[in-house]
């Protein structure tokens, strides 16, 4: 077995030695010394080792013995069994009597320091092998529908559950520490750790995608109640989990494996406009900006040209501070009530009355009619600097 490596082999000396007064010496499956407390001796075949290999048990090397074996030096020497096979011995320097009661005190250290070893390699090797499965699904790589629906069989994946893909971000400063570059790294082993089902994917140095899944399918909650618990325990996770600040965003649930891409999407323009909306809130939901986020494909052309029309007009014409702009949003913001606007802008009704008159002269819109309104509304989602809200 390969399990064990130099770098693992060094850290078994380090440790064992902080509390037995003996030279350790590790060595590989041949015999070759990888680790020692002497470093002069790494590269060295091992005679003791050698022996203990061969035979797969305890060896003894005592003064005697040491006059037979060249390069011997006196001590014990113990195999490594990892999974029942061989993967390579620990040596203890000195008098047999004396290192003897520390022989298998320092396997058993060995053993485990290798056992975990190997479990956290086998587990990043499942982690990687599902984070390519995600990263196929958002379209980020790319693999055919019917090698992601088997694929999908084999990490137990139900398609004909509801997806939803979740946006993490990481604050790449948070209260003046610089963002590690291993950070989401170790956010998604401790995601897996504390989910093992979940799915996970490194967008980038500080963002990641999270696949959940819930079944809509038995009527027993809604898809809304579904997808709040999820939020919520997602959100309380990463609170305990994240080291810096971070922003969890929420993408449209669908069905099938072209939901998961439509879902990332979603997810990625709905923190795209958050940031532009409601810069301080640490979660966005689709569900909460519904309209800016599909109309956010109108963003270019000369369709996006005329739905930005009415609001360019406005901003030319506006030249007192902006209030005009202001009041058309508070006016959006309260869904068009009078009064709530007039109380946000802490303004009479009659100020309100005349500035919405002046807003539909310079537009040339009618606000009246729900279609000028809503040309006016689409506009200004349109217009980043205005920063209505649905």
């Amino acid at each position: 077995m390969d399990i064990l490596t130099a770098a693992l082999a060094q850290d078994i000396v380090k440790r064992t030695m902080q509390i037995i007064a003996f030279n350790v010496n590790v060595m590989d499956a041949d015999g070759t010394i990888l680790a020692s407390g002497h470093p002069e001796r790494i590269g060295e075949l091992h005679a003791g080792a050698l022996l203990a290999l061969a035979k797969k048990m305890t060896v003894e090397i005592d003064a005697a013995a040491v006059k037979k074996l060249h390069g011997a030096q006196p001590g014990i020497n113990l195999p490594l069994m990892i999974d029942e096979q061989v993967c390579g011995a620990v040596g203890l320097s000195g008098p047999p009597d004396q290192v003897r009661q520390f022989g298998e005190l320092v396997r058993l250290t060995a053993e485990m320091i290798l056992e975990q070893a190997k479990l956290t390699g086998e587990l990043q090797r499942n982690w990687r092998y599902r984070e390519a499965f995600v990263l196929n699904l958002l379209k980020l790589e790319h693999a055919p529908e019917t090698d992601l629906d088997a694929w999908g069989r084999r990490l137990g994946i139900d398609f004909g559950r509801t997806q939803m893909v979740f946006l993490l971000e990481l604050d790449d400063h948070s209260g003046g520490n610089p963002l590690e570059s291993t950070e989401i790294q170790r956010l998604q082993m401790r995601i897996l750790a504390r989910q093992p089902a979940s799915l996970t994917a490194a967008i980038g140095p500080r963002d990641m995608a999270i696949l959940e899944s819930c079944d809509a399918r038995d009527g027993r909650k809604t898809v809304a109640a579904m997808q709040q618990g999820c939020a919520q325990a997602l959100m309380a996770m990463m609170r305990e989990e994240c080291r810096h600040s971070f922003r969890l965003t929420m993408g449209i649930s669908m069905p099938g494996i072209e939901g998961v891409a439509i879902s990332y999407q979603s997810a990625r323009e709905t923190a795209r406009l958050g940031q532009l909306r409601e810069p301080s809130e640490q979660f966005l939901s689709y569900y909460d900006l519904v309209l800016p986020v599909l109309l956010s494909g109108l963003d270019s052309g000369w369709q996006a040209e005329q739905l930005r029309r009415p609001i360019a007009t406005l901003r030319a014409h506006d030249k007192n501070q902006e209030v005009l702009g202001r009041t058309l949003a508070a006016w959006l913001m309260h869904d068009g009530h009078p009064a709530a606007t007039a109380d946000a802008l802490h303004i009479h009704r009659n100020t309100l009355d005349y500035r919405l008159r002046r807003i539909g002269e310079l537009t040339g819109l009618d606000l009246g009619r729900i279609e000028d309104r809503l040309l006016l509304y689409v506009s200004s989602l349109l217009d980043a600097r205005l920063k209505a809200k649905p």
